[in-house]
């Protein structure tokens, strides 16, 4: 869950299912000969963001009311350029004044973790003006103590006291120096340059706590990208097996790579993005980009996506408040009883959180449905009670639903906005071009291993072993960054079982849904004047049926709307077929603008999403469920077996759940535990892992000098014998030479006579199909070969040893540089 403020944000969070089909993209055409078919996205957004905007010092502060959007000082570091749109939020706009319409997921902070939390923030805010303290605060770190990371770390010798004073006050100099530029390497001895030669030791601690962490020199400038593709050490440590190629297992990757570790990622889909999905529609001259899941940039201030975007030279176009309502007759709904009750929704909000206080307070652990607890309050204080009255409260409840992706009957009433305290500060933005600008840029020089659903998961002491679509893929540790939807259903095995902790807390956490219908019509008939609108319904239970409209317009370079579906109607829209979907959007539509005299044309591409149905997601993202609380995230981001598999993503980050920089974070803090953990493995005796190093160089020597290399391909002989039907020991490798710290290595065993055919044709793609079609030979890792391949390989050593008159041990086998992958295609 992200921030809570305006209520609308249609793209920071659902999947792109389109249908239930497994196809991934199903797009419905209405024409007067085409009828729309189902659309299958497979990626669910990690946000529910919101809409408008948010408060300026959001990060700092509790207060849900604040309405101005300006960014706090640091905005100017961290913020990419705004879109220059001349009709950008609040200029002057005919009509009555802006309506802002304000996401009240996250209200009741007090009462969370330290109920003077955001107060006090606010309140040192206010006595310390220091821009590198506002900086710091904006992106998480606490005015004046350690995190729990720092902590770990052991940044300073003893905490509390003058030592950690100087080295907050240290380290953030060096993340606003960073932030004050953030396309260049930010090294050491920069930082050094403006800190006294006293304090060498604590910029010592808080450059490396930074860099490792990724608060610092992470994103895609050319010259951060440049720098991480060489490892900071220049330390081979392990190998690294990521499962999902979201964006948490993306920057995970990204930032392993640059510790010095092997890694390899194993994406179910044909696509990276997890649920990021950026649609291309076009058609009859007209084409757009749709972002299906995640699209909204939930607050800039601090934000890691916003440093993306501005390393990029993305423009971002913040979300305007304005959203006029609409009755189901078309009819504007009168402004007097929109504000009337709408405070008396805000009201009710506040009773319930008065109730809560005093219950948490009276008996612990005491929890009911927020939705449960607001209806009461309801009844008692007769809101709502006309028609009317009582569809604009709908409204406001479907904006609820669609803050949380869950119904109001599922929320935790005690912890379901745990996370308030944490939200980013800013304005809510679009990237313009959707999100998919990050994902292809963070995919960059990546070695990720498409349309592999992972099946189980095994560690041990030795290490850990994924099995996917039929392959064998071993490493030191393991990233599992699915979504908590996949967990949940259980079609990853873990063996042994995750630990009981761990399976009761992806049981209690809930993990709602979200769908969208996305647009693209011939013309733009509703107006550039605004990004949002929304419509009541009559049906209490379909209240959250096209609720709310977003124009992308604006950002998505042609006219495309795209309406959301939240709470009970969410679900039940999975279950209609895509054509009734978009006439059911389209009757809303007409009903609005054509008693203004406005035509509103069929769509010439509509997209329906199904993030429900999607088998790598099953949902839309995270929420508190009743039972739960912000705990449960930190049970979800614990590692098991001993420092072996270690999980990311947004259901794994208590202070940021929901959204895409939920999961962007969680990415990089588990690339820091998992050094961490190598660190600590490394201080441990380890005779084994020498003599594996050395056998794994013994068989590298090897096939430093093959008998036969084509492409990718390289080949040792058997000396014994020049039989065509003779064994040879094939080795492929896959990375490139960009990619040579994260190369991978796959064998087999072939006869001489089908090395020679593979010789013969050209491309290592035809010689891979010739292998697995033709000679049926399923390539192996290196622990994954027969006896007779190893004996092989003994024979090629003694053959060796003998031509350059050397004595070597005989039966060496490569565990090392090849441990991270194995099994076969």
């Amino acid at each position: 869950m992200e921030t809570t403020e305006p209520s609308l944000d249609p793209s920071s969070n659902p999947n792109d299912v389109a249908s239930g089909v497994s196809s991934p993209d199903t797009d419905v055409t209405l024409s007067a000969s085409a009828t729309p078919s189902d659309n299958n996205l497979q990626n669910s957004p990690e946000n529910h963001s919101p809409p408008p905007k948010t408060t300026p010092e959001a990060p700092v502060s509790d207060s849900q009311e604040d309405t101005s959007s300006d960014p706090i000082q640091e905005d100017n570091l961290d913020e990419p350029p705004q879109n220059p749109n001349p009709s950008e939020p609040g200029r002057t706009e005919p009509g009555p004044p802006p309506k802002k319409r304000r996401r009240r997921k996250k209200f009741f902070t007090e009462l969370n973790g330290n109920p003077s939390l955001a107060r006090n923030r606010r309140s040192d805010i206010a006595k310390d003006v220091d821009v590198e303290a506002l900086i710091a605060i904006s992106v998480g770190f606490p005015v004046d103590s350690l995190t729990e990371e720092e902590i770990e770390a052991n940044v300073v010798s003893t905490i509390g006291g003058v030592e950690q004073a100087n080295y907050i006050v240290v380290r953030n100099h060096i993340l606003a120096r960073w932030r004050s530029n953030v396309s260049v390497w930010l090294t050491r001895d920069h930082a050094l340059e403006s800190i006294r030669s006293e304090h060498k030791g604590l910029v010592d601690s808080a450059y490396r706590f930074l860099l490792n962490h990724g608060y610092i020199n992470f994103g895609l400038a050319p010259a951060i990208k440049e720098a991480k593709l060489r490892s900071f050490d220049g330390i081979d440590k392990s190998n690294v097996v990521i499962v999902g190629a979201g964006l948490a297992g993306l920057v995970a990757a990204r930032q392993l790579v640059f510790m010095g570790f092997k890694v390899v990622v194993l994406e179910g889909r044909a696509r990276p993005g997890g649920r990021v999905r950026t649609k291309r529609m076009q058609s009859e001259g007209v084409e757009a980009a749709a972002d299906l899941g995640g699209s909204v940039l939930t607050g800039i201030n601090g934000n890691p996506l916003g440093v993306l975007a501005r390393q990029l030279g993305l423009p971002l176009h913040k979300v305007r408040d304005i959203c006029p309502l609409y009755l189901p007759d078309g009819e504007a709904v009168n402004p007097e009883t929109d504000s009337k009750v709408e405070v008396s929704f805000n009201k009710l909000l506040d009773r319930v959180c008065k109730l809560r206080h005093d219950m948490i307070e009276e008996v612990k652990s005491v929890d009911v449905p927020l939705g449960t607890a607001l209806e009461a309050f309801r009844r008692v204080y007769n809101v709502a009670e006309n028609p009317q009255e009582c569809m604009l409260l709908n409204w406001h409840l479907a904006n609820l639903e669609y803050a949380n992706a869950s119904l109001m009957s599922n929320l935790s009433m005690a912890y379901w906005d745990q996370d308030d305290p944490y939200e980013m500060g800013g304005d809510h933005c679009f990237i313009p071009g959707g999100n998919e600008t990050f994902v292809r840029t963070l995919c960059e020089d990546l070695p990720i291993f498409f349309e592999r659903t992972v099946e189980s998961i095994r560690y041990g002491t030795d290490g850990v072993l994924v099995y996917a679509g039929g392959q064998e893929f071993r490493g030191d540790m393991v990233l599992c960054t699915v979504p908590l939807g996949v967990l949940k259903k259980g079609t990853i095995e873990f063996f042994p079982d995750l630990p009981l902790r761990k399976k009761e807390a992806i049981q209690r956490l809930g993990f709602g849904l979200l769908n969208k219908v996305a647009m693209l019509f011939p013309y733009n008939f509703w107006g550039g004047d605004i990004d949002t609108f929304g419509h009541l319904t009559e049906d209490p239970s379909m209240r959250g049926e096209f609720f709310l409209f977003y124009s992308y317009s604006s950002v998505s370079g042609g006219p495309l709307l795209v309406a959301l579906v939240a709470g009970d109607a969410a679900i039940k829209f999975e279950m209609m077929s895509p054509v009734e979907s978009v006439r059911r959007v389209l009757d809303i539509l007409r009903g609005i603008f054509h008693p203004k005299g406005i035509a509103v044309p069929d769509p010439v591409q509509a997209v329906c999403t199904r993030w429900g149905k999607d088998q790598f997601s099953y949902g839309s993202y995270s929420y508190v469920a009743v039972g739960s609380s912000g705990d449960d995230y930190d049970i979800l981001a614990e590692s098991v077996g001993d420092g072996r598999v270690f999980f990311a993503g947004e259901a794994t980050n208590k202070q940021y759940p929901a959204t895409m920089h939920g999961a962007f974070l969680s990415g990089m803090r588990e690339a820091a535990n998992i050094l961490r953990m190598a660190k600590r493995r490394s201080l441990i005796p380890a005779d084994k892992l020498n003599n594996v190093r050395d056998e794994s160089d013994d068989l590298n020597k090897l096939f430093e000098s093959p008998d036969l290399t084509f492409g990718s391909f390289s080949v040792l002989f058997d000396p014994r014998s020049n039989d065509l039907n003779s064994n040879s020991l094939l080795r492929v490798k896959f990375g490139g030479e960009r990619l040579n710290s994260v190369c991978i290595c796959l064998f087999g065993l072939i006869s001489r006579n089908q090395v020679i055919k593979l010789s013969e044709v050209d491309g290592d793609g035809n010689r891979m199909r010739m292998l697995n079609h033709d000679f049926g030979v399923r390539l192996v890792g290196r622990k994954g070969l027969s006896g007779a391949g190893e004996s092989l390989i003994s024979h090629v050593r003694l053959d060796r040893s003998n031509l350059n008159g050397e004595s070597k041990d005989g039966a060496g086998i490569d565990k090392g540089e090849h441990r991270l992958i194995g099994g076969s295609f």
